[in-house]
């Protein structure tokens, strides 16, 4: 099988079963975490018409992407270990790394949408209805989709046009590095093209975005209060944490050369991008705002009536 190309061995976390659950244990928790906090934001979002504005909008959006991300890796991880086996098809690994780069290339551009957002509605308030408006809003949605379905489809192509010498992936899902490492020729200089265009891009929307999050803060800093303070530190430092934490590890995991045997240090890379920021952006961009906290206690208190009256 090791020399089977028409099925990949991904990475085995350990040969011992109690480690092995022990990683059954932490993914499952990592990721029932994750879907509640995103599926609770998108509850409040569609169940609440207070919050059917263009920022729920997009935060609603970011919620799906979040789920869409993990679901694609996280699901196959524990069930490898729940069975004790390492391999993914051939045609899986196709699906398994356009639907990851799909979701995972429109975080930065969500992100960078909701920073404009949130930009024009303190900086240029009495503007915003006209700037924000549902049609700008939509065409909006559907150019961050679009770029990403575009983008994972030319990273798909470019990956599996080539011939693969080996099947073993040093990764618990398949990933594009990783890939291009058992390539018998020499694609890694096309592909790493196409990676370096995503970094650019990516890099583009990070400056953007860090420059729509100071003016944002000097707009509230000149409020006369030290709410003024609290609250623009408040709003755009974690943000801009979570955003730096994703770009810049995932520009490191995808950019530098790859290793030829799995290490700790590649683990926690790749946790970094891919499960982390998932995990935080309910709790920082949904979970600390009062407007969703009103709307799932009365989603909450309307399900207790209902179950009550049955």
């Amino acid at each position: 099988m090791d020399n089977d190309t028409s099925v990949f061995l991904l990475l085995e976390f350990s040969k011992i079963w109690e480690l092995q659950m022990m990683y059954v244990v932490l993914f499952l928790i990592l990721y029932l975490m994750t879907i509640t906090g995103n599926l609770l934001i998108i509850s409040a979002v569609v169940f609440d018409h207070h919050l059917h504005t263009p920022m729920y909008f997009f935060l609603m959006n970011l919620a799906m992407q979040d789920i869409g991300s993990v679901s694609v890796i996280i699901p196959k991880a524990i069930f490898n270990c729940l069975m004790n086996i390492r391999y993914i098809s051939y045609s899986g690994c196709v699906a398994q790394i356009l639907l990851y780069v799909f979701f995972l290339g429109s975080d930065i551009p969500l992100l960078t949408v909701m920073a404009y957002d949130r930009y024009v509605a303190i900086c240029n308030p009495l503007q915003y209805e006209k700037i924000m408006n549902k049609k700008a809003c939509t065409k909006m949605i559907g150019s961050v989709w679009i770029v990403s379905l575009f983008l994972a489809i030319l990273h798909t192509t470019m990956t599996f046009l080539t011939h693969f010498c080996s099947n073993i992936i040093n990764q618990f899902y398949c990933e594009v590095p990783q890939l291009l490492k058992l390539a018998c020729s020499d694609s890694y200089g096309t592909e790493s093209g196409i990676m370096l265009f995503g970094t650019i891009l990516s890099l583009g929307c990070f400056f953007f975005s860090t420059g729509t999050y100071v003016q944002i803060l000097s707009a509230v800093l000149r409020i006369p209060s030290v709410q003024g303070g609290r609250k623009a530190f408040s709003t755009c430092l974690p943000h801009l944490t979570v955003f730096s934490i994703f770009m810049f590890t995932g520009a490191f995991a995808y950019l530098r050369p790859t290793s030829e045997s799995p290490s700790h240090l590649d683990f926690i890379i790749t946790m970094m991008y891919s499960i982390i920021p998932p995990l935080l952006n309910p709790l920082i961009y949904g979970m600390r705002n009062k407007d969703i906290k009103a709307a799932l206690t009365r989603l909450l208190s309307l399900e207790l009536c209902l179950f009550k009256d049955t």
